[in-house]
């Protein structure tokens, strides 16, 4: 198990860096936005995968200090890209105990995102969602203009959206493992039928995540998701490599895409 203390002299030592997965519209394909996933590459060049060492960080101060480099060093990267183009976005993964308690907001404000923030989404899980004084803080946020995404989403089970009805979510995020349900034997699994009954009847943005083919993309078109991510369109990549990937996808004149239900 990796020490927090570990996290924070990574920290002090420049071993941590910022990736973006690109979120793209649909039916058209455009770059609308990113999620900021952060990596951390040792000194000896190993690189320890989020999973290694975020679950450490739950329940203890490091956690936080955390989320706030993330929001200082995507602002950093890209504040311009974001001021230029008022209709993307930037998705952030919030941890339970940061969710919704203004920290966020707080950073976010630091690091000059004021005139952006509704520009901003904020990440939880099903196992991160707030308590009631988290709650509380995620409506502020809402009422501030920053958006609140439920990610992986499980579709099979129920519990995800028996949440949505006493959360203040504005997206979904469909699990990967769900996308990986798509295949040739089984182009229209179980859930699907749900999620495009769920997006006609609801004002909720859908990002489904993890798509690997083609296949996958036109089953996601035809039945109305908004938004995707995954290898099949774009891995993580640089925020240099994300401003380009956004403007090959957009042209030079063409007006930027959203996030509308």
């Amino acid at each position: 198990m990796i020490r927090p203390a570990e996290i924070a002299e990574g920290l002090a030592k420049g071993e941590f860096f910022l990736e973006y997965l690109p979120i793209l519209s649909l039916p058209d394909l455009r770059c609308i936005g990113a999620e900021a996933l952060i990596r951390w590459r040792r000194a000896d060049g190993s690189l320890v995968m989020p999973g290694e060492f975020i679950p450490s960080l739950e329940s203890t101060p490091a956690s936080g200090v955390l989320t706030c480099w993330v929001v200082e060093t995507a602002a950093a990267e890209l504040r311009d890209w974001l001021q230029r183009h008022p209709d993307v976005h930037l998705s952030l993964n919030i941890p339970p105990e940061v969710a919704g308690r203004g920290g966020v907001y707080y950073a976010a404000m630091k690091a000059g995102l004021a005139d952006m923030i509704d520009q901003l989404i904020l990440e939880v899980t099903e196992r991160g969602l707030p308590d009631a004084l988290g709650l509380e803080g995620m409506l502020q946020a809402r009422q501030l203009g920053i958006r609140i995404a439920l990610d992986d989403v499980n579709l099979l089970g129920g519990a995800n959206l028996a949440i949505l009805s006493r959360c203040p979510f504005d997206i979904i995020k469909v699990d990967r493992h769900q996308l990986a349900m798509i295949t040739p034997e089984t182009p229209h699994p179980q859930w699907l039928e749900g999620l495009t009954a769920l997006i006609r009847s609801s004002r909720l943005i859908v990002i489904a995540e993890g798509v690997e083919t083609d296949q996958q993309l036109q089953v996601l078109i035809q039945a109305g998701v908004q938004a995707v991510q995954g290898f099949h369109l774009s891995p993580p990549i640089s925020a240099a490599d994300l401003i380009a990937f956004h403007q090959r996808t957009h042209g030079p004149e063409d007006a930027d895409g959203d996030l509308q239900p």
